[in-house]
């Protein structure tokens, strides 16, 4: 179990990012964390990375504070950044290196990973493209069979093919045990992915909270997605588009209307209304928000 408790933090003096923020994260799952640019997404996995410090609050990551970074917990926690330095060494021998930090490393599917993505060990991280480090860095985070997972932004820089990939070897790596959280702002390429959904959105004081945490069950269950030939005035419509044939809508959905999830729409509707979106969510969310 993942907690942020009332974590308030920033980096300039007077002016926070986050303010009170309260979430909890079970295990079992693939957290989507999506928020505009600046809302410190990758702020937050640096937080439970013990990478930055909270300015008032906690986080807990089962018995661990991760400020502390006790080798324990560090063993058990992978991060793969957005921006990363990769040695100029074979891959091998960065898997030989790194690979006993972590004492459930799996080398069999680590090996198995590099020929999903068309990679051999023989050949040096620094001859590689950036989309290539990234599948080596991945598969890495894929093996290590940590218990707590963080990727941000993970398929900036993969291709078509590559996402798919990615989306595959992720779905099969996941285990009633671990937590997997992916930041990105590349929603279309996660879709069928992410369950929950976790969608940051600026609050009062120009402060970010976590305007949603639910399932997509939840999100279908509670909201309408679809198409129509006009507006409707009677209809509670929390975001709309133009489209080919009409408008493109996101609506409450208080009848339970069946619909297919449009998570960038999703998105749109999380920042144009995010106080009703608490309010319909507030009986199924396990985030409590000050």
């Amino acid at each position: 179990m993942i907690e942020f408790h009332d974590l308030s933090f920033g980096y300039k003096r007077g002016k926070p990012l986050y303010e009170g923020l309260n979430l909890t994260l079970s295990p079992g799952s693939i957290y989507g964390l999506l928020g505009p640019n600046g809302a410190g997404k990758s702020t937050l996995l640096r937080l439970l990375s013990g990478l930055l410090y909270p300015k008032a609050g906690f986080i807990k990551v089962g018995d661990y504070m991760p400020r502390d970074r006790q080798p324990s917990f560090l063993e058990d926690l992978f991060l793969v950044p957005e921006e990363f330095y990769l040695p100029a060494v074979r891959i091998n021998q960065f898997v030989e290196t790194n690979a006993p930090f972590y004492p459930s490393f799996d080398y069999a599917k680590m090996a198995g990973y590099i020929r999903e993505f068309g990679l051999t060990g023989n050949q040096k991280l620094n001859e590689l493209s950036y989309g290539q480090k990234k599948k080596v860095l991945i598969g890495f985070g894929l093996a290590t069979n940590t218990a707590v997972l963080l990727m941000d932004e993970p398929t900036n820089g993969l291709d078509i093919p590559s996402k798919s990939q990615f989306r595959r070897l992720v779905a099969g790596a996941v285990n009633e045990n671990r937590t997997v959280v992916i930041s990105t702002h590349q929603v279309r390429d996660l879709e069928a992915l992410i369950d929950p959904i976790v969608i940051l959105a600026e609050r009062s004081r120009s402060h970010m909270t976590v305007a949603l945490k639910a399932t997509v069950e939840e999100v279908t269950a509670r909201l309408w997605f679809g198409l129509v030939p006009e507006l409707d005035k009677n209809r509670a419509i929390l975001y709309s588009e133009r489209a080919v044939g009409g408008y493109a809508i996101v609506a409450e959905n208080p009848t339970g209307e069946p619909s297919r999830l449009d998570l960038e729409r999703l998105f749109n509707a999380v920042q144009a209304e995010p106080a009703r979106i608490q309010q319909l969510f507030s009986a199924t969310s396990t985030l409590v928000n000050a």
